[in-house]
Formats: C-alpha cells, sequence, structure tokens
C-alpha cells in the first residue's frame, strides 16, 4: 500500500505535467528500513552484464528458431521430392513452390508447440530428443486435423503428414544435436560451466556430487557443500553453515544451489528458496526414491486417509502391447538392414580364429529364468575356464566382472567388443522374445550369482539389447549406480524413453565410450 507522501508526489506530478517513473518495487523490513527489490539478480552496477545476458538469450532463440525453420523445410521438401520421384515427376521448381506453401503453417504449429514444451530454454532447461519426438508428432496430427477439418484439397494418401514428420524428426533431431554439440564446445572453451553448491545430509551429497563429476557434459562445477549435519568427510570444499548461505552466494559466485535430502526440513527449504532467489540464483532438487517412485503411483480412495499404492514396475496389458510390437517391427527391420554388416562380420570372426562364429552365453532373463543369449564370439575356445586365474585382475565394481585389456579377446573380438557389435546377434533374442530392444542389460551366470537381493528388481522385466547403462557412462559407473539406472527405467518408461535411449545408443557405441 503506497504512503500518503508518495500519493501526494504523484499527485502533483501528474498536476505539473512532471514525467514520473513508476514507484520501485522495494520491501520494507520491521526495523522501517527499505531493502533492495528482491526480484533483481544483479546490482544497477552490472546492469551491463543483464544487457550482455539478454543479448546472448535472444541469440539462443533465433538461432534454434532459425534451426527449426530449416529442419521442417527441408522434411517438407525431402517428403514431396521422394514421392514425386518415385512416381517419375520430380521436378525442382515444383517442388519448392508447393514447400513454400506449405512451411509457413507447419512451421507457426512447430515454434507455438514447441515453445509450449520449453524447447527454446536455456541449455540446462532444454528437454531432449523425447520431447522433441512428442512435439512434432503433436505437430503432425494439428496439421492433420486441420487440413482434415478445413477442406484442403484432398490427398491421395496421407504420406505427406507421416513423410515430413519422419524427416523432420531427423533434421530437427540432427540440427539441435549439432547446435548443442557446437554451443556447447564453444561454452567449454570460453570455461563457461555454472557454479553449484550442494545442501544437505552426508550420504546424499557425496551421491550427487559423484553423479554430477561424472557427467562432463553437465556444465556445473561443484564448488562446494553445505551440511546439515556435522560436516562429511567426502573430498569436497565445506562452505559452512545454512545461516551463511548469503555470503557463500556471493563470495562464491554461486550459479545454482542443488538440494540433496529427501528429509531436508521444510521451513528452511523456503528460507534457502527466498535467500537464493534473493540473490538471483536457481535453485534446484536431486529427486529422491519416493519422488522417483511417486510418478507411478495410483490413487486409492481410503475411508479416513487418502493412499497412494505404488504398483510393480512391470509391463503389462498396453503396455506391454506397444513395448512388443515396438520390439518386433524395429528387430526386424534392424535384422534386415543390417544384414550385410552382419555376414561380414561372421566372415570376419570365423577367418580370425579357431571356434564358431555364435556364442551362446547363460544370462538370466525375466524372472531369473536361464536363456542362451547369443553374441559373435570374441575370445579364444575354452576362455572362460581362465576366468577363475583372471579375478584378481578385476577391473569392475560390485557384481560386474571386467578388465580393460583382457588377455582372452581375439584382435577382431576386441574391435567388437569396442563398438559392440557383439551384441547384434540378439536381435534374434528379441525376436523370440527372450530380450527387448531396451532394458536391463542381462548379466552373465557369474556376476548374476554375486547379486544383492535389492538388485532383483531388474528381472521383473524383459533384459535389453541396451539401457541407460549404454548412454549414461557405461563402464565407468559403479555397479550400483548402472542398477540405479535399471531402476529409474523401469519407475519412467516410455515408447519415446525406448527411442531415447536407441538413438543416444548409436553415438555411444561408435564413440566406444566406457566400452571393454
Amino acid at each position: 500500500m503506497e504512503s500518503a507522501g508518495e500519493s501526494l508526489r504523484v499527485r502533483d506530478a501528474a498536476a505539473t505535467g512532471e514525467r514520473t517513473s513508476p514507484p520501485a518495487l522495494v520491501a520494507v523490513g520491521p526495523d522501517g528500513k527499505r531493502q533492495r527489490d528482491v526480484r533483481r539478480k544483479r546490482p544497477p552496477a552490472l546492469s551491463f552484464l543483464l544487457r550482455w545476458d539478454t543479448a546472448r538469450r535472444g541469440a539462443r532463440v533465433l538461432i534454434l528458431l532459425a534451426l527449426d525453420f530449416a529442419g521442417v523445410s527441408l522434411a517438407i521438401f525431402t517428403a514431396l521430392a521422394l514421392k514425386l520421384w518415385v512416381d517419375g515427376q520430380f521436378v525442382f521448381t515444383s517442388v519448392f513452390d508447393t514447400t513454400r506453401s506449405y512451411v509457413s503453417f507447419t512451421y507457426l504449429v512447430t515454434v507455438l508447440l514447441f515453445a509450449r514444451s520449453h524447447m527454446y530454454a536455456s541449455r540446462g532447461e532444454r528437454p531432449g530428443l523425447a520431447r522433441v519426438l512428442a512435439s512434432l508428432l503433436e505437430v503432425m496430427i494439428v496439421i492433420l486435423i486441420f487440413a482434415v477439418v478445413s477442406g484442403q484439397p484432398q490427398f491421395t494418401s496421407y504420406y505427406i503428414f507421416y513423410g515430413t514428420f519422419v524427416f523432420a524428426v531427423v533434421y530437427v533431431s540432427a540440427l539441435r544435436w549439432a547446435c548443442e554439440r557446437v554451443s556447447g564446445e564453444l561454452l567449454a572453451a570460453a570455461g563457461y560451466r555454472r557454479r553449484a553448491v550442494i545442501v544437505g545430509s552426508g550420504a546424499q551429497i557425496e551421491a550427487v556430487a559423484r553423479a554430477l563429476g561424472g557427467a562432463p557434459n553437465a556444465g556445473v562445477t561443484v564448488v562446494g557443500f553445505i551440511s546439515l549435519e556435522p560436516r562429511p568427510d567426502n573430498g569436497l570444499r565445506s562452505l559452512g553453515s545454512l545461516d551463511e548461505l548469503g555470503r557463500t552466494l556471493e563470495d562464491e559466485q554461486i550459479d545454482e544451489v542443488i538440494i540433496a535430502d529427501p528429509d531436508f526440513p521444510q521451513d528452511r527449504a523456503i528460507a534457502l528458496v527466498d535467500e537464493a532467489h534473493d540473490h538471483g540464483v536457481r535453485v534446484r532438487i536431486a529427486p529422491s526414491t519416493m519422488e522417483i517412485l511417486v510418478h507411478r503411483a495410483e490413487f486409492v480412495p481410503g475411508e479416513t486417509l487418502p493412499l497412494f499404492e505404488l504398483r510393480a514396475p512391470v509391463f503389462e496389458g498396453i503396455d506391454y502391447v506397444v513395448k512388443r510390437s515396438f520390439d518386433l517391427l524395429t528387430a526386424s527391420l534392424l535384422l534386415v538392414v543390417l544384414s550385410p554388416l552382419l555376414g561380414l562380420i561372421a566372415l570376419a570372426v570365423k577367418l580370425s580364429s579357431r571356434g564358431g562364429v555364435i556364442y551362446r552365453s547363460t544370462r538370466a532373463g525375466i524372472g531369473g529364468e536361464p536363456f542362451d543369449c547369443l553374441k559373435f564370439r570374441t575370445m579364444f575356445v575354452g576362455a572362460h575356464e581362465l576366468q577363475p586365474g583372471l579375478e584378481e585382475h578385476n577391473e569392475a565394481s560390485g557384481a560386474l566382472f571386467k578388465i580393460r585389456d583382457d588377455p582372452r579377446l581375439t584382435r577382431v573380438g576386441r574391435v567388437l567388443r569396442r563398438y559392440s557389435l557383439d551384441e547384434l546377434p540378439q536381435l534374434w533374442n528379441v525376436l523370440r522374445g527372450q530380450m527387448s530392444l531396451v532394458g536391463p542389460r542381462p548379466l552373465p551366470q557369474r556376476d548374476f550369482e554375486r547379486l544383492e537381493q535389492w538388485h532383483m528388481k531388474r528381472y521383473l522385466v524383459l533384459p535389453g539389447m541396451t539401457g541407460l547403462w549404454q548412454v549414461s557412462g557405461r563402464a565407468e559407473l559403479s555397479f550400483d549406480d548402472l542398477v540405479r539406472l535399471d531402476f529409474l527405467y523401469l519407475e519412467r518408461w516410455s515408447v519415446f524413453l525406448d527411442l531415447t535411449i536407441l538413438v543416444k545408443t548409436v553415438p555411444a557405441v561408435l564413440w566406444g565410450r566406457g566400452a571393454f
């Protein structure tokens, strides 16, 4: 509520025609002293930095808009060109003119739906491939409905819609991926990384710091931690107590605060958020196990207390039909497309060393039931008999057995292992219903026998050819971290998540990241 003096000054100014700026939004403390605007991120003396930051954000949005326009335009052009070329009627000028007539409305719908999905947000907040797929599917549905309802020229088929959708997924995803890579390299070369402080309890602080440290593309530097308990010895720098948070944010030039404690006191969390926002610092929360589980909680009405039931994370009903159909269709297509490569690999294995081409490895499948997991042979005949003598050289943690320079590998086998080409015969396991394209990786019998009871949840579903292991660090992660990734996949499963993992597996395999 404005004061009487302020009202009088504004009225006098209006009477004399004097121009006045709107009253500043300034908080007044209990002692009557004026405090700075809590919504202003930086002091006025640094306003030029704000202007630069605004320009940088504007440039980011313009670049993404341009890339999306290029992707949508190329998708329409390619779909039309392919159709007319097959029909023997391809004329460049005709295809170009038709593309121009379609692209304006298509691009407008794309931008609106992308903006709704935060596709033009900052790097740390921008969704990935799954959201791109979902948004482009929505674009196709909206435009198809509009074309039918508005009585657009009758199409002999609906190819232009799903054809453009397929090419748009390829072009838009590729362009955005390239933009992420290039901008990431430029920011890394310029030394740009967000400076973060982790707030929580000992074990949680260490787990979150380790996860961020193992993700070099996260763009986050953990400056230190603030612990609610007696300060743990975790190798990080202690930044004092929570009461000193304001000073810490200023002295350490912190960009974001990460809360890493599922039991963080509510009253202190509110104070922390207010303090961080007062300094223009973003607050993020590392999810706990319960927060992950609640996404699949189903409401169960109760007489006196509403309850939520956590059902077993298994694929059943329509989920099973969708996932199994996707597996059958994709595996069949991959077997046909990759058949020349499979033949060349089989020939190389056969000529390089004595023994069969296919190795049948006994693995635990759904419910722990054993099955023959098919692989191209990568080791010399009788290699399994040498494993007991190599146990002391094991480089993996937990139940896994991994040796970076395994002496049992053949020369061809070493190449196949590095790029995971030895796994391709498992497409046949997928067709037989023993595996899925995406899911928890099946473990050899030796590793399976060393699992703890809490690990067994991963056997509620079919094992997969690839999974979050393969796209999240692979052999660099500890075994318990890998199991937690399996659990996260089970809780968050969707067709789009499967597609995302499959797409991300390709660069992970090509670069041989973490494979041995």
